[in-house]
């Protein structure tokens, strides 16, 4: 008679790891479909923000037509045209509400400081970032005296042409 193969030590062990990877992706598996299903109770949940990282918010951006002014130059040089267009970034809705609500006045301190820039400043990046500075602070003082300061947390430049 033919004597039977003593199965090996590895070959034991394979059927109780394939058996707990099953049953571990059938666990995820679960648990995912169940946080898909319910999602109101992901605040209650252990696993969810564990490091107190708060959602991001949706940004509020205020996008305004492009300016186009002339730039003065030295004498020996000719006046250059800038045409510029921008966005703001703005806190919340409310902001974009008053600065909508006030467009004409902005865009005219708009106008009045990009027509005082110099040329040569605007053809680096420090320039540009200074003009970028400078928005902020023209657009900070309220257009009324009972309204608070206007924040504008970013500039983003959307064209940028000096001719």
């Amino acid at each position: 008679m033919a004597t039977l193969k003593q199965k090996s030590g590895k070959t034991s062990l394979l059927i109780p790891i394939l058996l707990l990877i099953t049953v571990s992706a059938c666990g995820i598996a679960g648990y995912s479909y169940y946080r898909m299903k319910n999602p109101g109770s992901a605040a209650a949940s252990p696993l969810t923000n564990t490091m107190g990282v708060q959602p991001a918010q949706t940004p509020v951006f205020l996008k305004l037509e492009p300016f186009t002014v002339n730039l003065h130059g030295s004498p020996e040089e000719d006046d250059r045209v800038l045409y510029t267009g921008f966005t703001l970034r703005l806190p919340d809705d409310a902001t974009r509400e008053r600065l909508d609500q006030y467009l004409p006045e902005v865009r005219s301190r708009l106008l009045l400081l990009l027509t005082r820039q110099d040329q040569k400043a605007l053809t680096t990046e420090e320039g540009k970032q200074a003009l970028i500075n400078e928005i902020k602070q023209v657009l900070a003082p309220p257009f009324t005296s009972n309204q608070p300061p206007q924040a504008i947390t970013g500039v983003l430049f959307t064209s940028f042409i000096l001719r």
